[in-house]
């Protein structure tokens, strides 16, 4: 269904206003925004990419035009399009890293995604952009589409009606019965469900179009109804439009603060506001300006409300006021109409440029608000006032018509009683509506006293309306009142004449007797009559009653359900941010984990270093003892020659001298090996090997070789360590070589 809402003619109307969205400068009259090194950049490409652009649109114009210049137009078109492709890249990229961020940058860099915006949202981002700008994703009401659908609306005839009306020229709408009448006819029947006090308006039409253009209809549906909920579209489309009225006097009082003599033109010409600028914040100017122009005015008017519609629309005003004062109605109509829509034929930028030009003071509109919302309650007042001055005329005329008619009447005595009995009852009436007026008035002011302890605007707006509504069911109950009291004046008078008249009743004839019964009786139905109206508007004010306490107690539930949806998406959020932080206790305690581990390994290796280094420096120790053996016994045996002996005896002090150094080393690396750092792990590998020396002496007598198990037992050290075993092995061989082969020496092995 998404594929096939977004027509390929929606996608060339809005790439256009994305493609140019881009060119245009920063449009806030802010302070600059705080912006990162990679915005800075990436901005900086894309304002490059679009001088290119616009040097280049002429060169693209001649190739469409005509082919006479092939060679030129074509390298032009390249160069453009490799422009065009590179600036969609950028265009990409910093979109898709503030979709994807939206939360951050939405909390921390709101002036840039304001300024972003502006400048205009590509088409392939709207979607999901506008759905994140009014927080439209995941909304429980999505779940009840489908069965809204199935349900029926008693505006399915009006909704029928105006579906042609809609868009009639675009692709998607035109068609009769085809998919876009037939899913923008499903939104808005499933909104007028959704919300029966508003139920449809023709203008909601264009803005559930608009939205249908970009996303599917289950998507559309939830984002109007966010839009009607958040964005005051609500109060502008109830039966009594009282937020387009405010609207109005708003932007007359702007018109009349910045463009006097446009204003005065207008007071001349009796040309109101709402003849013009109505359309423009009922539908955000979708029915006034070109699509791809009113598209990027409500890209703004997503991220930053009806503020923007004042502002272009005074933007409007300013641009064309020399042709408007030399106008009278009919041709202002006839501009509006026809002359300010082809101005924005060549874009969007220049309009919404002018319109941040505009002065908008947000405490200045507040205070219009309150401005408006007083001269509305007198004119209600007033109109009240009216109504029952009007009601008491016409009531004293059918009083008058009715005496004139009649002639003087005559009472019996039981008329003269039961009218008695009717004037306590009336009084006890009478004190029975006072006292339920006193009560409504305490009501009256104990909702006023709660309305000052609101400090919503919305509810204080709501509380106004009740006060309003309770104050109309007062007067007319006053009304109700005063007509019972006149009834009552009347039987008075009535009875101050029967009085005046029974005394000389005794004298006249039967007949006149008769007629006076007769008369009698008429005016017992007639006070019956007088009796059951006052009970009926008893009634009737009794209903209103329940009817006011009907509508603030659904008032009272609406408030709750409001505040338990705020208190729902507030455990969502705190929900999520427990999920986070879970997550994150998760990813420390895999990273303590690991870092335990390559510590252990780390102490383990240097416990194997320490172990390696005392096992050879043992070893070494342990050939110095054999050594020192071997040079004592070379003394006692006193066979060998003496300079022999004497040179042999130096070889083994140096050899010795040569091992005590090397155990000096080993004690050097292994203080070296406490330390923290880890190099690695030497391991010590030992071997065994069998040496022997033989030499004969002078008689002939066969050498004896001495083969000790621990002298054969060889190490094989660090590689720092080789040269050494290899020195000592030189001298060994030196040694076995110049002790003589002949018979008068004796051969010892070492």
């Amino acid at each position: 269904m998404a594929s096939q809402v977004a027509t390929p003619t929606s996608l060339q109307t809005t790439a256009t206003s994305s493609s140019t969205s881009l060119s245009s400068p920063a449009l806030s009259p802010s302070s600059p925004v705080q912006l990162s090194p990679d915005d800075v950049e990436l901005l900086a490409k894309l304002e490059e990419q679009n001088r290119l652009l616009e040097t280049d649109s002429k060169s693209l114009r001649s190739m469409n035009g005509s082919r006479r210049n092939s060679g030129s137009s074509l390298v032009s078109s390249s160069s453009a399009s490799s422009n065009l492709s590179h600036l969609e890249e950028d265009s990409w990229i910093l979109w898709g890293r503030i979709v994807n961020e939206w939360e951050e940058v939405r909390k921390k860099k709101d002036k840039l995604l304001k300024d972003l915006v502006r400048r205009g949202i590509p088409h392939h981002f709207r979607a999901i952009v506008w759905q994140l700008l009014c927080n439209a994703q995941n909304m429980p009401i999505k779940d009840q589409y489908s069965e809204l659908l199935k349900m029926t609306s008693p505006c399915e005839k009006l909704i029928r009606r105006d579906i042609a009306r809609t868009y009639p020229e675009h692709e998607f709408f035109k068609e009769k019965d085809s998919l876009g009448q037939e899913v923008l006819f499903n939104v808005m029947k499933a909104y007028s469900l959704v919300d029966r006090e508003v139920g449809y308006c023709q203008g909601s039409a264009f803005i559930v179009g608009l939205l249908l253009m970009q996303m599917p209809e289950e998507e559309a549906f939830c984002v109007f109804v966010k839009l009607m909920q958040d964005y005051r579209l609500r109060e502008l489309f109830k039966p009594s439009m009282a937020e387009l009225g405010l609207c109005m006097y708003q932007f007359e009082c702007m018109i009349q603060e910045q463009l006097p003599e446009l204003h005065m033109h207008f007071q001349a010409q009796s040309f109101h506001t709402s003849m013009y600028a109505s359309s423009w914040f009922l539908t955000i100017f979708l029915t006034s300006f070109p699509l791809p122009v009113a598209t990027r005015i409500f890209d703004i008017f997503m991220c930053e409300g009806l503020e923007i519609v004042f502002r272009v629309g005074l933007a409007i005003l300013q641009m064309n006021q020399t042709e408007l004062i030399q106008l009278d109605m009919e041709g202002m109509l006839q501009h509006f109409q026809k002359v300010i829509p082809h101005q924005l034929d060549s874009g969007p930028d220049k309009v919404i440029q002018a319109a941040y030009q505009v002065k908008y003071n947000a405490k200045k509109m507040k205070k219009l608000e309150k401005e408006y919302t007083t001269i509305k309650t007198k004119e209600m007042e007033e109109q009240v006032e009216i109504k029952r001055l009007r009601t008491e005329n016409r009531l004293l005329k059918q009083r008058i018509d009715t005496l004139e008619k009649k002639g003087p009447p005559r009472y019996s005595e039981e008329s003269v009683l039961q009218l008695e009995r009717e004037l306590v009852q009336a009084r006890l009436k009478e004190a029975e509506s006072q006292c339920a007026l006193k009560e409504m008035q305490d009501k009256i002011l104990d909702m006023e006293k709660r309305n000052t302890s609101l400090p919503d605007d919305t509810n204080v707006a709501r509380l106004q309306e009740e006060l309003i509504v309770v104050k109309l069911r007062e007067t007319e109950a006053l009304t109700g009142q005063k007509e019972l009291r006149q009834q009552v004046r009347d039987l008075e008078e009535h009875w101050q004449r029967h009085l005046a008249r029974t005394a000389g009743r005794w004298k006249d004839t039967p007949k006149k007797n008769t007629l006076s019964e007769l008369q009698d009786e008429l005016m017992s139905v007639r006070l019956r009559e007088a009796e059951a109206q006052a009970e009926l508007r008893e009634t009737r004010h009794r209903m209103l009653e329940l009817e006011t306490q009907n509508q603030i107690h659904s008032n009272h539930l609406r408030r709750a359900e409001q505040e338990s949806r705020c208190l729902q998406d507030r455990v969502q959020t705190l929900m999520m941010q427990n999920k986070d932080l879970h997550v994150q206790l998760q990813e420390i305690k895999r990273r303590q984990a690991e870092i335990e581990c390559k510590s252990k390994e780390e102490v383990m290796a240097v416990r194997l270093r320490e172990a390696d280094n005392i096992a050879a420096m043992a070893e070494l120790q342990q050939q110095i003892s054999e050594l020192e053996i071997q040079r004592e016994e070379g003394k006692v045996q006193g066979q060998l020659n003496h300079t022999d002996s004497s040179q042999y005896i130096r070889d083994l002090k140096d050899h010795i001298a040569e091992l005590k150094h090397e155990i000096c080393c080993l004690k050097g690396q292994r203080a070296l090996a406490n330390q923290p750092t880890f190099d690695g792990i030497h391991i010590i590998n030992h071997y065994v090997g069998e040496e022997s020396y033989q030499s004969s002496d002078d008689d002939g007598v066969k050498g004896h070789t001495l083969q000790d198990p621990q002298q054969r037992s060889r190490i094989r050290l660090h590689p720092n360590l080789r040269d050494t075993d290899s020195e000592e092995e030189e001298e060994e061989e030196e040694l076995r070589l110049s002790v003589p082969q002949g018979s008068n020496h004796k051969s010892t092995t070492v």
